[in-house]
């Protein structure tokens, strides 16, 4: 979710890349990633709270990750089959 309580804490995705930004008229981006995810508008005021408050948000993350046991890093234990 994106609104205010419907957060879910990402894990084992540190090599997520931004793989395409796409303009929404005047007010918004769409960012496109390399997981899949490309369902938020991130509009200009939020992009800029994001920027201005990346240390302390990063630091927040971090901590959530480390209270819930979890990392950034992949899960390399699930082998993946490809046919």
């Amino acid at each position: 979710g994106h609104g205010p309580g419907q957060a879910t804490l990402q894990f084992g995705k540190r090599n997520v890349v931004l793989h395409n930004v796409e303009p929404v008229g005047s007010y918004a981006l769409k960012l496109v990633f390399s997981d899949g995810h490309d369902s938020g508008l991130y509009t200009w005021p939020y992009l800029f709270e994001l920027a201005s408050q990346y240390p302390q948000r990063w630091q927040d993350y971090l901590d959530q990750l480390h209270s819930a046991q979890k990392t950034r890093d992949p899960d390399t234990s699930v082998v993946k089959i490809i046919n």
